[in-house]
């Protein structure tokens, strides 16, 4: 097996041509094997498999910098680079991510899990090699879907003005993000596409004129040079050219002869340049060629044979649709907004049922905060439906256009908390803190499904004044809870009465009650207090706490900024007297891992709170 020979890019820049082929094949064999029993980002990788080969074939990996946007398209990299050996415990404990990692290798320059990013990176990186006089390329990789992002044009914009930087960004065009790419840059895409016979006769030509004795190569700059002179004097150029890029393709990604030619060309040019290639999303599986977007994440368990994966249980974010599509149905000024995350958001039957009021504004979470503050302007009752790790990055927006003015948007902000094996750049554990931050704003976290509907239809139904957040975890509901409906601003689970509290909102409520339920079978009685308004604090909460002898909070994100700052100081003011104890996230990214298994490890289960409870009783 050729790619068992591949420990590093050495290896595959030594191996003959006409291996290349076989190599790729195993690659796929290999990335469909994991991927169908760990889960992670399948279509994707399929469709970078010979681009990747050729970037390695081409560049010098780590002097010369490949930097992935995104990342989750990076499994044959990592493959090339050493990690084949490893590559079974991918998104596994302990294991490989399912992005670049460069605590994993020094072939990953950074850590990514969001879009748009990797032409400002890349720049900086080129631009401190400029500066060092390092004789290295930098090689920024993103997808046509990160184009919807404003970030890319700000890399872009910059890139032109810096000559003496050599950086190289491809573009991986395969018509796709996670949902179908929407807006004008999709388009203009399409039509650059439709001129692929203009560039194999190119290509064709360029190959004859290389082949030439002594003068070829430099023929072939030359020749390179007056074309594109000429073409833009009779020609209007590309957006990209007019960013002050020159423009290569687009060429067939699953070329490699052609990929071979239009990354050299790059190299000699006097300016930044941009390699458009076409691939095919799901490249080599029928299953994921056909409907790339059912293929592009998928969970453990995939049937590579019938396409088919265990059943999915119910989710919040399913249920978040549901209700969505039920108060759309009673109120016609409601309306949907997404980033690209159509499926992951359970607004697929929203956009299917109220197509006029739905709007996926593509990966652009900035500038969805914002188109929802217009909406909501002018009349209408905007839900952005945005995973916590990426509203993030519409934290400015929230502040300045929404927040600000005192308009009403609401944000159902799913994945909050723990996301087990997406790892730590999508770990939804910074929300809490900074929507906390915001004047006006009112926070609410459910614990139930009945608990987020009651609390969606409050939202809409109730004059709330500015914006509203629901933020809910990834997954299914609590089995611990299974039921009940825990809407009030706070109260209490199960029996009452005991001088010890566990203190708790939104998922942990769930392991929260199965721990009591255990400590009381050990003679240990203890309450449960759930909050389902993180903001405002409910009133009532103070006094209700300050009858236990001992409190124990337990927060599912980030201890500093978190709600038991907030409760604690209050108490302390009170003059409560009583011992208390936290257990939240403390200064540090969660790495990956099953969702279990992450929640033990922060001491956040039902069996690591009865552990912690019974120590500290013993103190």
């Amino acid at each position: 097996m050729l790619l068992e020979t591949i420990h590093s890019p050495a290896d595959l820049r030594a191996l003959p041509e006409e291996q290349l082929p076989q190599l790729c094949g195993e690659i796929r064999e290999t990335l469909m094997q994991t991927v169908s029993q760990n889960g992670g980002h399948l279509a994707s990788n399929l469709g970078m498999v010979e681009l990747t080969v050729a970037l390695h074939r081409r560049f010098v990996s780590p002097q010369d910098k490949l930097v992935f946007d995104v990342g989750h398209q990076c499994y044959t990299h990592k493959l090339l680079t050493g990690r084949y050996g490893q590559f079974a415990t991918l998104r596994k404990e302990g294991g490989l991510s399912g992005f670049t990692r460069p605590q994993e290798s020094e072939h990953d320059w950074f850590v990514s899990g969001h879009s748009s990013t990797s032409v400002s990176a890349g720049l900086g990186l080129a631009a401190a090699d400029a500066l060092q006089q390092r004789p290295c390329y930098t090689v920024a990789v993103l997808g046509d879907g990160a184009l919807t992002g404003g970030l890319a044009y700000e890399g872009m914009n910059n890139a032109g003005r810096m000559k003496n930087h050599r950086l190289i960004v491809v573009l991986n065009d395969n018509k796709m993000s996670i949902s179908r790419n929407v807006g004008a840059m999709a388009r203009y895409l399409a039509v650059i596409r439709s001129r692929p016979g203009y560039y194999r006769v190119k290509d064709r030509f360029g190959h004859l004129v290389r082949r030439l004795p002594l003068v070829g190569r430099r023929l072939y700059r030359l020749l390179f040079r007056v074309k594109t002179g000429l073409k833009n004097w009779l020609y209007e150029s590309t957006i990209f050219e007019k960013l002050g890029f020159s423009y290569l393709g687009p060429v067939d990604g699953h070329d490699l002869r052609q990929l071979a030619n239009v990354l050299e060309m790059a190299r000699h040019t006097d300016r930044p340049a941009l390699v458009h290639v076409c691939t095919v999303k799901g490249k080599g599986y029928r299953l994921a060629e056909k409907t790339p977007r059912d293929y592009h994440g998928v969970s453990g368990g995939l049937d590579l044979d019938s396409g088919e994966t265990p059943p999915a249980a119910n989710s919040f974010s399913h249920v978040f649709g549901q209700t969505l599509c039920e108060l759309a149905e009673e109120n016609d000024r409601l309306c949907a907004v997404t980033a690209a995350m159509c499926d992951g958001t359970g607004l697929s039957d929203f956009a299917a049922r109220f197509p006029r009021r739905f709007f996926d504004v593509g990966i652009a979470e900035e500038h969805a905060v914002t188109f929802a503050g217009g909406l909501a302007k002018g009349g209408l009752l905007p839900v952005v439906a945005v995973y916590s790790a990426f509203l993030q990055r519409g934290y400015d927006q929230l502040v300045h256009d929404v927040a600000a003015q005192g308009l009403k948007v609401l944000l159902a902000v799913d994945r909050a908390g723990f996301v087990g094996e997406d790892g730590e750049m999508h770990q939804g554990l910074l929300d809490v803190a900074f929507l906390r931050t915001l004047p006006g704003a009112t926070v609410l976290a459910p614990a139930t499904f009945a608990g987020l509907r009651v609390m969606l239809r409050r939202a809409v139904e109730q004059p709330f004044g500015g914006l509203v957040a629901v933020r809910y975890p990834k997954g299914g509901e609590p089995p611990a809870l299974l039921g009940q409906e825990l809407a009030e601003p706070f109260g209490t689970v199960g029996p009452t009465g005991a001088e010890r509290a566990l203190v708790t909102y939104g998922r942990l409520t769930g392991e929260c009650a199965a721990a009591a339920g255990q400590l009381r079978g050990m003679g240990i009685p203890v309450d449960v207090v759930y909050i389902t308004s993180l903001k405002p604090l409910p009133t009532g909460l103070y006094p209700a706490l300050a009858r236990y002898k001992r409190l124990y909070f337990y927060e599912e994100g980030s201890e500093t900024g978190g709600v038991f700052q907030e409760v604690l100081a209050t108490l302390c003011k009170m003059g409560y007297n009583g011992r208390v104890s936290l257990t939240a996230v403390g200064d540090t990214f969660v790495p990956h891992a099953p969702m279990a298994r992450t929640l033990a490890l922060q001491g956040m289960s039902a069996d690591e709170i009865v552990t912690a409870v019974c120590r500290k009783e013993e103190e």
